[in-house]
């Protein structure tokens, strides 16, 4: 199934679930749906999985690991790892959109070990530490 943008101005082309038949989804339950994508990236550039909103607002599915990565040397089938956050059974049809996927480039970074680092007004504050 390949994938395919929503809209002229998407960020993200959305990805379907490749099922032969409907796949309950029980809450708190997380599932393995594949999608029948296979793709060939070139270096420095990587595949973005993300939540589609809509599935997560409205029934409470979305991606266990988001976002997912896709490294551009790898060959096999994209899957889509969700979760069931809901209080009820969801059903993922054969060829519902499950995830989105956007490609990005991905420079790789050369890491150096450094013995001090240079003040910043933010310092070491993390986790809201910026403000409300």
């Amino acid at each position: 199934m390949r994938p395919e943008y929503a809209s002229p101005h998407a960020a993200g082309a959305d990805l379907k679930a490749a099922l032969e038949t409907v796949l309950p989804v029980a809450p708190g339950e997380r599932v393995m749906v594949p999608t029948g994508v296979y793709m060939a990236l070139p270096q420095g550039w990587e595949g973005q999985v993300r939540p589609r909103s809509g599935l997560a607002w409205k029934q409470g599915l979305t991606l266990l690991n988001s976002p997912g990565t896709i490294d551009a040397d790898y060959r096999g089938e994209v899957k889509i790892i969700l979760i069931n956050l809901g209080h009820e059974t969801v059903s993922i049809e054969p060829g519902q959109r499950i995830a989105q996927l956007v490609i990005a480039r991905a420079p790789q970074a050369e890491f150096q070990y450094t013995g001090s680092l240079s003040d910043s007004l933010r310092g070491s504050g993390g986790f809201g530490s910026t403000g409300k």
